[in-house]
């Protein structure tokens, strides 16, 4: 199965480069990255976004922590475009269970991204929640939860094993650490990876073989030492 790289950035001059690359077949962002992008109105911004992502996928994401809150900020995302998927978090930062908002969106048949998901008992959460024929991505952190000693390749096997009577579900591989990720995610038969724009563009030069990498690798050490004229007598 092809796994579909969407690209994770929210930088204006960014996303219209990569939403010109065929590699690329979505984008996603936060709230995190908008900030770090200089966004000052969430909105206007956002709407910049889709007014250079016109066709493909565009995951934004609520930022209320109250279940009234995040359906009243997801309805109004979601009628931003027609390619908009409503990121919403499994849980608030009191760790309720966002099941309400969930089950509210799906009803309406809004096509939702759940996100800072870690686990395969989250997933079934989900699943048992939504209907079978609007879209919804599941998004597992693999990536934070190597960073914390946890191995999360079991939790993804289990979730996409979880997701397969879902026609309408999409398992997607968050917080990428490096290129050998997105091979990773294509051997588990992950449906989606999102990756920074750094990491996609390693991924476009796959290929190269140890011999090559090798020669490349002395030829850096070496260059680097001739511009800092070192000189060992």
């Amino acid at each position: 199965m092809k796994t579909k790289i969407f690209c994770d950035i929210a930088d204006l001059r960014l996303i219209k480069k990569f939403e010109k690359k065929k590699i690329v077949q979505g984008f996603t962002t936060n709230p995190s990255l908008m900030r770090k992008a200089g966004a000052e109105n969430y909105k206007l911004y956002s709407k910049k976004i889709l007014n250079i992502c016109k066709k493909k996928p565009v995951s934004l994401e609520v930022f209320a922590d109250d279940p009234k809150s995040m359906i009243k900020q997801g309805l109004s995302i979601n009628s931003w475009g027609k390619n908009v998927f409503v990121k919403v978090p499994i849980v608030n930062t009191k760790n309720k269970f966002t099941g309400k908002v969930i089950k509210k969106l799906n009803n309406q048949n809004i096509k939702l991204n759940i996100t800072a998901v870690y686990t395969a008992e989250q997933t079934k959460k989900i699943l048992k929640l939504i209907n079978k024929k609007t879209k919804v991505i599941i998004s597992i952190f693999a990536g934070r939860a190597g960073d914390t000693g946890k191995d999360p390749i079991p939790e993804l096997k289990k979730s996409i094993k979880l997701a397969k009577n879902y026609k309408n579900v999409e398992i997607l591989w968050a917080s990428v650490r490096e290129p050998y990720n997105y091979l990773q995610a294509k051997e588990l038969g992950c449906h989606i990876i999102t990756i920074p724009p750094s990491i996609i563009e390693k991924i476009e030069n796959f290929g190269k073989t140890y011999k090559q990498l090798t020669v490349e690798t002395v030829k850096g050490f070496l260059n680097d030492s001739k511009k800092s004229n070192f000189i060992i007598n």
